[in-house]
């Protein structure tokens, strides 16, 4: 008998899915052809993202090469794209004068991304987020243009950000509602996705509507309908997608939305369905890949003429694959009337999670910073489970006898990784066929874990399920510097002292790292551990700096920035008060405020302007922009108070000129009081000390942030010597072993009090050695906004405004 003949236009995901299926069911079943409108052959769009940050390569984001479509007979057409449907005929006809005979056609024709109709949206570089050219025209883009602008705050707009970031270009983000990513997140979650890009070097324009987009031929930059504007080399677009019609459309095929299909993905002419991006179903359009696999399981199961349950909608869910920041959001996520929710937040490790009750049963959460429960989590939502103690613990991460028990809860057809489409069955047989015992060799077979990485945890989890005590945890408990590399942070720092590495990109390519570019995750914590290691002998890159770092001041929400003048101690004068108030009149600053810390900050200066006003000023910096001593907050002590019972100020102007300059994991601030009244905040603060009679109380690991954290009492002394030496040490120990962006609250909670102790009070001879190391790193210190303010290339290449 001969095979009936199945066409497919559209060789995207959702439809290859569908040929992938059928040719599981019945190879036998159909000759079948594939038109496709790009150049290429089937490859994972959702990864673009991914590749534009730099994590992978075009050719790594294929699903199925030119010999899959030969190896199962399948003609293709790429760069073809269908042009009229004969629907009684039924044949197709393509560009280029091809035509291909059906009994069976799928259209699978995708979205088409939505441009805003601006005046200038026609102008030479603003174009979509879409597809490879789009982002080869961006990565093309990135080496002769510096500035981007991307309009559009939400999944795609911020993967799209992420990825200009990583190519080396400023990047800010239009978006017209006042929280990020509205439609999947939160407030909260929202807040804390907005801190951590803005950590990264992202810049946000909230609020924003754009009017009207400036250039001549090419595009300049962005006017908004507050009369406000920017400047841009390159414009994205990401404000959504609308569904491809205009074929169905033209060919009499009933759509409204999408193209509308039944349960079954029939549309109303006999013969024609339609899965993914441009289907309707029930009113809906899913723009998310598992709902469009569920749509191709039903639709392959007709098409071979099998039963098949009716496809009745998707739970749909959200993953962002930005390097270094993991979101989860499926089902309801914002509270409302008939709403409960469960709370979880960690602000000090950046982990929030909520889940939302309707009765008992879960609707809805969100995963902010670890996403490992989110295919559990999920599976509860699709499945509508009610809530219990044990469900409840385990989605807290309050579970006890070891884990696993969220992944005990999943089926084999749960979804583990969503980049790549691997179900925990899929994982379960790799494990037993192949006998695999890490990580890495599950990514290996399966792919699980090999795009964003964000489903590792999960892995691990499977792994420890299945394998019981014959698991080690430790091989898959190393969590790499990022997804640039396999190495730990230990490793990394062992390796840089072993092999004699001085230079961030030799590190890397020493090293074997994956993106020989690196990403703003780990260069900049190269840069640290180098120095670190090495003081005076690395080669400092400022480019792989964070970008407040780079210019030595504060980058704000208007591509200003604001600068704070140090104060040792809190303690000014009333010339440098002068040098700062002309200052701020000269340069018409926005605003001058009194900081938490007890200094001016001057906020709305222009990019060029810094130099200037730094000279002007003629004050050291008081690096409130980095990731090191920021202040060293005092009361006014026994020189004033009543109460006071030891110098606070001497003590606290002694430790700021001490250690001002020292590049720390991330930001250290101290407080010295003279007494227990505490008025300088002494309690919370990286290092607190606190006068006493007959000497001082030195605190460690407090936190002022969100989650408040009270220091720990880690030793008492006499003297204001004894004071500065425990500091040194203390500092120094914290350098050597907290990991970079790891905050001395969270590193004292993880190595403990009593390890502190150990190397910085209780060893005297540990001690000495660690103030040794601190006094080298501090001998080569120097003044960086008088470095710059002198150095005229350094300012002609960061500061003044030029246009390529």
């Amino acid at each position: 008998m001969s095979k009936r003949k199945l066409v497919l236009v559209g060789n995207g995901m959702a439809g290859v899915n569908v040929v992938e299926h059928v040719l599981k069911l019945d190879r036998d079943a159909y000759d079948i052809t594939i038109f496709g409108k790009e150049p290429h052959p089937n490859y994972n769009r959702i990864l673009l993202s991914s590749v534009l940050a730099g994590d992978t390569g075009l050719e790594d984001i294929v699903l199925n090469s030119w010999e899959w479509y030969r190896e199962n007979e399948i003609q293709l057409h790429t760069g073809r794209a269908v042009t009229r449907i004969d629907t009684k005929e039924k044949r197709v006809y393509a560009e280029g004068g091809i035509s291909a005979p059906y009994d069976e056609l799928v259209l699978a024709t995708g979205s088409d991304p939505f441009m805003l109709p601006l005046p200038g949206a026609d102008k030479e570089g603003v174009i979509a987020f879409r597809d490879i050219k789009d982002c080869e025209t961006m990565m093309e883009t990135a080496k002769q243009y510096k500035k981007a602008a991307v309009i559009g705050g939400g999944l795609l707009g911020l993967e799209a950000a992420r990825g200009l970031l990583n190519l080396g270009m400023e990047v800010q983000v239009i978006h017209i509602f006042d929280t990020l990513m509205e439609r999947q997140l939160d407030r909260e979650a929202a807040r804390m996705l907005r801190m951590e890009l803005e950590e990264q070097g992202m810049q946000f324009l909230m609020e924003k509507q754009t009017e009207r987009i400036l250039g001549g031929k090419r595009v300049t930059g962005l006017h908004f309908k507050d009369g406000s504007s920017i400047d841009a080399d390159l414009v994205v677009m990401a404000v959504g997608i609308k569904p491809n019609v205009q074929l169905a459309k033209e060919s009499g095929i009933e759509i409204n939305r999408g193209v509308v299909v039944d349960d079954w993905m029939a549309t109303g002419v006999p013969g024609i369905h339609a899965v993914g991006e441009c289907a309707e179903h029930r009113g809906t359009v899913y723009g998310l890949v598992a709902p469009h696999r569920e749509q191709g399981a039903v639709l392959a199961k007709r098409l071979c003429r099998l039963e098949t349950e009716p496809y009745e909608g998707s739970v749909t869910a959200t993953k962002l694959k930005v390097s270094g920041v993991d979101v989860f959001s499926a089902g309801e996520f914002n509270d409302g009337p008939e709403t409960r929710a469960i709370r979880s937040q960690d602000e000090w490790k950046g982990i929030y999670k909520k889940v939302l009750l309707r009765g008992n049963r879960i609707t809805g959460g969100v995963l902010f910073g670890d996403t490992s429960d989110s295919a559990f989590l999920l599976g509860c939502i699709r499945e509508g489970r009610e809530m219990t103690d044990e469900i409840h613990a385990s989605l807290m991460g309050t579970a006890t006898g070891g884990g696993g028990s969220a992944v005990r809860e999943m089926a084999d057809d749960d979804q583990v990784c969503d980049c790549n489409g691997i179900s925990k069955g899929e994982i379960l047989s790799a494990i037993r066929e192949r006998d695999l015992t890490d990580v890495e060799g599950v990514k290996s077979c399966t792919k699980a874990g090999a795009s964003c990485g964000g489903c590792k945890p999960l892995v691990a989890s499977i792994l420890e399920e299945e394998l019981g005590e014959a698991f080690d945890p430790a091989a898959s408990a190393k969590t790499p510097v990022c997804s640039c590399t396999d190495l730990t942070r230990d490793e990394v720092v062992d390796a840089i002292r072993e092999k004699g590495l001085t230079m961030v990109r030799e590190t890397m390519n020493v090293l074997g790292w994956k993106d020989p570019e690196g990403c703003p995750k780990c260069r900049p914590a190269i840069n640290y551990y180098l120095n670190m290691v090495r003081p005076g002998e690395a080669e400092d890159d400022r480019t792989s700096r964070v970008v407040n770092e780079q210019r030595h001041a504060n980058i704000q929400n208007d591509g200003t920035f604001s600068v704070v003048p140090r104060m040792y101690g809190g303690v000014t004068s009333p010339a440098e008060l002068r040098r700062i108030a002309d200052a701020a009149e000269k340069y018409n600053v926005r605003m001058v405020k009194v900081t938490g810390g007890q200094r001016i900050d001057l906020l709305g200066v222009k990019k060029e302007d810094l130099p200037n006003i730094w000279k002007d000023i003629g004050m050291p910096s008081g690096h409130a922009y980095a990731k090191g001593l920021r202040t060293v907050k005092t009361c006014v002590g026994a020189d004033f108070c009543r109460f006071g019972t030891q110098d606070s100020i001497g003590m606290g102007i002694q430790m700021e000129k001490k250690f001002e300059g020292l590049d720390t994991p991330h930001k250290v601030k101290m407080a010295v009081s003279a007494c227990p009244r505490n008025c300088a905040e002494s309690g919370i603060k990286d290092l607190g000390v606190v006068g006493v009679d007959g000497g001082w109380e030195i605190y460690v690991g407090g936190n002022g942030g969100v989650n408040l954290r009270g220091g720990d009492f880690l030793c008492k002394v006499k003297t204001q010597e004894e004071v500065l030496e425990i500091t040194g040490a203390y500092l120094q120990f914290y350098r050597e072993t907290a990991e970079y962006w790891e905050r001395t609250s969270g590193w004292l909670e993880r190595i403990g009090l009593e390890a502190v102790k150990k190397a910085v009070v209780d060893d005297c001879e540990n001690r000495k050695q660690l103030l040794k190391r601190v006094e080298k790193a501090l001998d080569n210190y120097q003044d960086p906004w008088k470095a710059d303010s002198k150095d005229q290339k350094t300012r002609q290449t960061l500061y003044e405004e030029t246009r390529v």
